[in-house]
């Protein structure tokens, strides 16, 4: 860590693999391979679809990859990778078994740490003129004190792990969407007591938000740490609230759908906010593209003119603005490695190759 500008983290989606709940809901043998190779171009010079380079169309269940992905992120200066972790309540997990071969085997030798994707999943209908619903797949619960405690013994033994990331010599756990958890301070508090009970010094609890006004609120409500992602701020700046408030009611009801379509090069102009990001915790995120159109065509959130340079530029100015915090606190949540369908990857591709790897590298390892 010593020789990093900053204490990179990286989302890690562990999805790229058939489960039989994705086979019933969308087909035999659908992974986000299968949105992303049937991607289309929404208009003149859109990056559709997009192709994996090096690793190809992997399947995450091959130790190969995953070793060559560490590697890769190694290399490029990233600490380590934050898995999604799917556990919707009464003890129902899916996507699991990526992370527990990780765990179970002890390669890859690359730190990690885990962040609950607490929400519901929906069969999205992304056509205006059907009127169907969107459908409810599975539902995301919070049964209460018995579930959250065999929750917290179901990912002990990762916590445990001597390659568990850890801030302030706690190990750190996320959460996608902490305002959706009934009795929270009932839930941080249970874990913590139970960290202690199980020779832990407690847990550094980081929370997810996208608006920026958020920070203070979720650090009063007991997380250690807050993730400022900022992708709804940043595009407020610069079309305003109120426009894209009316933009979105138009994408969901209209036959007519306008695009939602934002230029990199204005958009990294927003993403850092130094009198949020200095303070000490709060971890602003770096994103080096983003386009949702695999999954919802029309209606996605577009990201346009993305380029390693610009990349880099943006990294730069993020990393400016944690040089002063505590060294365990220079943290910055890469989002994302791996979310292919929605364009937020730096994996190579056919077009920048290690582009994006590369602007990593000369930024956090400064060479």
């Amino acid at each position: 860590m010593s020789n990093r500008k900053a204490r990179v983290i990286a989302f890690y989606l562990p999805q790229f693999h058939p489960i039989p709940e994705n086979d019933e809901w969308w087909g035999k043998g659908f992974t986000e391979w299968t949105n992303v190779g049937k991607a289309k171009p929404l208009f003149k010079n859109h990056y559709q679809p997009r192709v994996p380079a090096d690793l190809g169309y992997y399947d995450l269940r091959m130790p190969e990859i995953r070793e060559a992905q560490a590697k890769m992120a190694q290399d490029a200066g990233v600490e380590g990778f934050m898995y999604w972790h799917y556990w919707f309540g009464n003890g129902k997990r899916l996507l699991a078994g990526i992370f527990d071969d990780v765990l179970k085997s002890g390669k890859p030798n690359f730190p990690f740490c885990l962040g609950w994707a607490n929400h519901s999943w929906y069969a999205k209908n992304w056509n205006a003129s059907d009127a169907k619903k969107d459908k409810l797949l599975i539902e995301q619960l919070y049964p209460g004190v018995e579930d959250y405690t065999n929750h917290f013994y179901t990912v002990l033994k990762a916590f445990q792990d001597k390659r568990y990331i850890n801030v302030d010599d706690k190990p750190l756990f996320y959460f996608y969407s902490p305002y959706s958890i009934p009795n929270l301070d009932e839930f941080i508090s249970l874990w913590q007591r139970l960290a202690l009970e199980n020779g832990l010094k407690g847990i550094h609890f980081v929370a997810q938000t996208n608006k920026n006004y958020d920070c203070e609120k979720l650090l009063n409500l007991g997380f250690d740490g807050v993730c400022r992602s900022g992708i709804s701020d940043a595009a407020d700046q610069i079309k305003g609230k109120m426009l894209n408030k009316v933009l979105w009611h138009l994408r969901q009801r209209s036959k007519y759908v306008p695009l939602n379509i934002y230029d990199y090069a204005e958009i990294i102009e927003h993403l850092s906010v130094p009198e949020l990001d200095k303070i000490n915790n709060v971890y602003p995120t770096i994103i080096p593209n983003f386009d949702h159109s695999p999954r919802s065509k029309r209606r996605g959130l577009i990201y346009t003119n993305s380029n390693p340079g610009l990349f880099k530029q943006h990294i730069n100015q993020t990393l400016q603005t944690i040089q002063e915090k505590q060294e365990d606190h220079k943290i910055v949540f890469l989002r994302s490695w791996n979310e292919w369908a929605e364009g937020n990857y730096v994996e190579p591709d056919l077009l920048f190759g290690h582009g994006y790897l590369q602007a990593l590298k000369d930024e956090i390892l400064g060479h």
